[in-house]
């Protein structure tokens, strides 16, 4: 068993997480791999409204008595939805995790650790995950360029963003973007972090609840089969490729604004992907990472495989790179 600052402090058996997904981070994946000896964590967001996430959280003490987490993605909305009362609502339930991502968690952290409840926060940047610590955040997930979703507008892919970050923190810190295996995990921890974060890995596994085709179409596809929108409105997203992200990026392009691509990237569209099966239905986010992934496991198989794969490379190939000491 790989121990780590991470499972220390988040009371967990392995240092794998599977961070909060819109549309995905249901019941059924959460406490999978929360069965899995992982930390899932359910999408605040996902659900419409506060009252329905607690029934979430409700359906997922059903399925698991194994520690997971809340994601409450904070973003700045022309209609913010009711933060406080998500807020509220996790507090209430008892969970004892949240993965904050987005704004700065500063207005919910005092809420939270009244609670006893311990903050995972996401950052792209080095200075983020400075800032975050000094705020008082339990953990750092940091987010390189290859990730799914939001990469930020640096462009530090995680080999360079892990160890830089390794050195300016100190409290626990995950590695996001780009895992998917033992190689993977094995090479965070070299890097200094205590653990890493997979999303579009946990989508490809067989309690992930989107559509199954959406699972093939990421088997299928390699490491270069995704697009970044909204790079010229400094909101740079990185989407899976199919004919509507490519859409937008040729109109934004070539001068066009946000209200020309709205209909393309609708979020309800993008739920559709998902319900339907139809990848051409609308936007939705995959990883580079899909280049490694090449099957469609239960997430009990995938964890245990990813654990014990890592064990072996550290206690077999990597000792065994050692000069034996001479007699």
């Amino acid at each position: 068993m790989l121990t780590t600052a991470f499972t220390e402090t988040f009371g967990v058996s392995h240092p794998i997480v599977q961070g909060g997904m819109q549309w995905v981070g249901r019941a059924e994946l959460v406490a999978a791999v929360a069965n899995a000896g992982a930390l899932g964590m359910l999408t605040a967001l996902t659900q419409p409204t506060p009252d329905d996430l607690a029934r979430e959280i409700s359906r997922t003490r059903e399925l698991t008595d194994q520690p997971f987490g809340v994601n409450l993605t904070v973003l700045p909305t022309i209609t913010p939805p009711p933060y406080d009362e998500y807020r509220n609502v996790i507090i209430d339930c008892g969970v004892k995790v949240v993965e904050t991502a987005g704004s700065s968690p500063a207005p919910h952290l005092p809420h939270f650790h009244a609670a006893g409840i311990k903050v995972l926060h996401k950052c792209t940047s080095v200075r983020h995950a400075v800032k975050a610590q000094a705020l008082g955040v339990d953990g750092i997930s940091i987010d390189g360029f290859e990730c799914a979703g939001h990469p930020g507008e640096d462009d530090v892919p995680g080999l360079v963003l892990i160890a830089a970050a390794a050195e300016r923190i100190s409290i626990p810190m995950i590695a996001s973007g780009g895992f998917a295996d033992a190689r993977g995990l094995v090479a965070a921890l070299a890097l200094g972090a205590d653990g890493i974060n997979m999303g579009t890995r946990f989508m490809c596994t067989e309690e992930s609840p989107i559509h199954r085709n959406i699972k093939e179409a990421i088997v299928a596809a390699s490491e270069v089969d995704t697009e970044l929108i909204f790079r010229s409105l400094r909101n740079t997203a990185r989407v899976a490729r199919n004919s509507i992200s490519q859409e937008v990026v040729e109109i934004l392009s070539s001068g066009g604004k946000f209200e020309d691509v709205r209909h393309l990237v609708a979020g309800a569209r993008g739920r559709a992907v998902f319900d339907s099966g139809d990848p051409e239905a609308g936007i939705w986010t995959a990883g580079t990472v899909q280049g490694l992934i090449h099957d469609v496991p239960t997430v009990g198989e995938l964890v245990e495989r990813i654990v014990a794969e890592s064990e072996a490379l550290i206690a077999g190939r990597l000792t065994g790179l050692l000069d034996p000491v001479s007699a």
